[in-house]
């Protein structure tokens, strides 16, 4: 594992993107108390995959089609959840 600072990593960055893609651990040290580990983003990570961009489909079929429920309070989203 490599600790480096970030004016090191600004200087490098090539270099320890290169690292981390061949996984080696890289700590970024940001000032006394802040670090940051970098890592690859994998597929999965992505914030709209397969699964979730087909939920959204889904929802906005439901909504299209009237088998939706608006709420505008809190309390309406209380009892439709039951609590």
């Amino acid at each position: 594992m490599l600790v480096i600072s970030s004016r090191e990593f600004r200087q490098n960055q090539k270099k320890y993107f290169e690292k981390v893609d061949s996984g080696e651990h890289v700590i970024v040290q940001r000032g006394k108390d802040k670090a940051y580990a970098l890592t690859p983003v994998q597929q999965e990570d992505m914030y709209f995959n397969a699964d979730q961009v087909m939920k959204i489909e889904q929802s906005i079929s439901e909504i299209k089609h009237g088998d939706a429920v608006q709420v505008t309070t809190a309390k309406e989203i209380s009892d439709l959840l039951g609590l």
